[in-house]
């Protein structure tokens, strides 16, 4: 298809609340903290050091760096630019692009939907961990206690025949916590708690390293994290491993960024944001496999074995294998509940922009306001998280939607969406321009091939790798009948949720009249407005032409006043 650049439409479903100015953030400190607060998560913590460990060690962080700057950042200000150009959630902004392109919109809201229900689970086991951490609850077996006496796993997957009491009343709380923030809105709700959750959790974890680089074995841990294996890096499944940690941990192919770049000022610098949201991930994600690897070393000097007999990841390594350092361990009840507040602290942030995007989607649709839709959308999406979760059964259900979800959700997704802006809709030199007119730092032609090229290569090869794997053995051993429902069943519903929703709003979206203006339907009245025509005339250029500079501001008079080059009032 040919490049289209013609300005989005200011209101109706596709784009702001009809007669409301757009949500904007207070300041780009707000932005940069919230967008940090999403990418930084559980993943962050448990993932990346064992990532590091089984890929090489310190040669890891070679592939690693290749894949956040060949990938990772330009993915991440793409994301931004798509936000903050067409001002709304994915399914309007690729709307704006093109009709059939929202169906890519509704299928990222899916992908949220179902990681928001059981992401808040995990959240609700480390509140109570916590707790638990005071007295050592788990004794002498933590890996019995956590399944057993904790979460009362049943024998065999998709059975569900008792509730657990122990998980439903904190994931009460945690959709409670969740909720509130939301409903405040983007300034006083999203904005606020970022700035409080982010250098919270720096404090956290930073004492957390302290105290593990003063353990006993804490250099033997370190030594095992980062020693370089450079034979490593000749190995294909290494680089794979790089590339899907970077699009994992960077909050990229969730819709997130879209969403929360929306509500950006036009003179926001996103390349800068970009960079600094970036690195500040990876930073402590290094950060968390120096805590991480110190804390192991000291269990396995205290048990007498190598590193790589106590190394894990995941659910393991956080409630199983921590729960019996911290028992070992001097002051370890302090040192628990700070890890798990940690948890829970990174989780909530992270959550709170994944519950977002399905709000703003809906509010972006239907025209609802903000409260309204929070206690819909989010009230939905908290009911089905309370009534398969907290069960014997749940575990095994979150750990194959999660798996399936996201190799073939996340990843698959993010492939699509580079290719249809890249290749389908040629629309890369458009949103260069948009990128370059605001930002100190300028996009050269490397971000354009990066995109275009080296991204959907990586992609397209995780996804084959992933494929081979995920034929040649059930995932976990699982029957086929369970991964049928529980795992590709969640997957394959969210791409159908997404085209049925596209067809479901092609009638009453933005449309393009007898003269090639862009239309919207302003909400439920379906009254019409010419507004492309308009801003062609202010904006100055045609529609096709990447050199046009950036449409006006049209998001409300929050953005009538003077702002300096990074949207600053």
């Amino acid at each position: 298809m040919a490049q289209q650049s013609s300005p989005p439409p200011t209101g109706g479903p596709s784009g702001a609340v009809p007669g409301m100015p757009r949500e904007q953030w207070a300041t780009r400190a707000g932005f940069i903290l919230a967008a940090i607060g999403s990418a930084i998560g559980l993943g962050n913590i448990w993932r990346f050091p064992a990532v590091t460990y089984e890929n090489g060690g310190g040669a890891f962080l070679l592939p690693y760096l290749i894949a956040l700057i060949t990938a990772g950042l330009p993915l991440l200000i793409l994301e931004y630019t798509i936000g903050r150009r067409y001002r709304a959630a994915p399914p309007g902004a690729f709307r704006q692009m093109a009709r059939p392109a929202e169906a890519i919109g509704w299928w990222q809201v899916a992908i949220c939907f179902v990681i928001a229900t059981y992401y808040a689970v995990i959240l609700a086991w480390a509140v109570r961990y916590v707790g638990f951490s005071v007295g050592q609850s788990w004794g002498d077996d933590p890996d019995g206690f956590l399944f057993g006496e904790f979460l009362r796993t049943a024998d065999t997957p998709g059975a569900f025949s008792a509730f657990v009491p122990g998980v439903f009343w904190p994931l009460v709380a945690v959709w409670v916590t969740v909720l509130a923030i939301l409903a405040l809105g983007v300034r006083r709700g999203i904005e606020r708690a970022n700035k409080i959750f982010i250098p919270l959790l720096v404090v956290f974890f930073l004492i957390l390293v302290i105290r593990a680089l003063t353990l006993e074995g804490a250099d033997i841990g370190l030594d095992a994290f980062f020693s370089p294996d450079w034979d490593a890096l000749t190995s294909g499944t290494v680089w794979v491993a790089a590339y899907g940690q970077i699009f994992f941990s960077l909050s990229i192919g969730f819709g997130i960024m879209i969403t929360y770049a929306s509500y950006l000022r036009r003179r926001a610098d996103l390349t800068g944001s970009g960079l600094v949201a970036g690195f500040a991930n990876s930073s402590f994600e290094i950060l968390a496999g120096i805590g991480v690897f110190a804390t192991l070393g000291f269990m396995a000097t205290a048990a007498g074995v190598g590193v790589d007999e106590v190394a894990s990841s995941g659910l393991g390594l956080a409630f199983v294998a921590f729960p019996q350092i911290i028992s070992e361990m001097p002051l370890g009840g302090f040192f628990g509940m700070l890890f798990f507040g940690s948890l829970v602290v990174a989780g909530i942030s992270s959550l709170i922009s994944i519950v977002q995007v399905v709000v703003s989607a809906v509010q972006d649709r239907t025209g609802m306001a903000r409260v309204p839709a929070v206690l819909s959308v989010g009230g939905l999406t908290a009911l089905v998280s309370l009534l398969l979760f907290p069960t014997d059964g749940g575990l095994y259900v979150l750990d194959a939607a999660d798996h399936f979800i996201n190799q073939y959700g996340i990843a698959l997704a993010a492939l699509v969406i580079v290719i249809t802006v890249s290749w389908v809709l040629r629309m890369l030199p458009v949103l260069q321009a948009d990128a370059d007119a605001t930002s100190a730092l300028l996009l050269g032609r490397w971000w354009r091939f990066f995109l275009a090229v080296v991204t959907p290569l990586v992609l397209g090869w995780m996804m084959i790798d992933s494929l081979i794997d995920e034929f040649s053995d059930n995932y976990e051993g699982y029957a086929t009948s369970f991964l049928l429902w529980a795992g590709w069943g969640v997957a394959v519903v969210a791409v159908l949720f997404g085209v049925v929703m596209a067809l479901l709003s092609g009638r009453s979206g933005p449309t393009k009249d007898s003269k090639g203006a862009e239309t919207a339907r302003d909400g439920p009245t379906g009254r019409r407005t010419r507004t492309a025509a308009k801003h062609r005339r202010t904006a100055g250029g045609s529609p096709g032409d990447p050199n046009s500079p950036a449409p006006p501001n049209t998001s409300g008079p929050d953005d009538r006043g003077r702002t300096d080059r990074n949207g600053n009032p």
